[in-house]
């Protein structure tokens, strides 16, 4: 079990307007997961999304794949 804390971080898109989630990244390789988070209440619960599953969605916003603009 790892006992390394989780390194939070918004992306650099955020335009700062109170509607981000943080993520930790940093739990990845020894945990399997990413910790995602709403920005606004950082001491509220965490969303543990496996690794791949992350990076599948991160891959498809940057694909496009979840543009709304029809």
């Amino acid at each position: 079990m790892t006992t390394e804390p989780p390194i939070w971080y918004t992306s650099s898109y955020s335009e700062n307007g109170g509607q981000c989630v943080e993520v930790a990244t940093n739990l990845a390789p020894a945990t399997g997961t990413v910790p995602v988070r709403d920005s606004k209440n950082p001491n509220g619960p965490a969303l543990g999304l496996r690794a791949d599953a992350y990076t599948a969605f991160v891959t498809g916003i940057k694909d496009g794949g979840f543009d709304t603009t029809v």
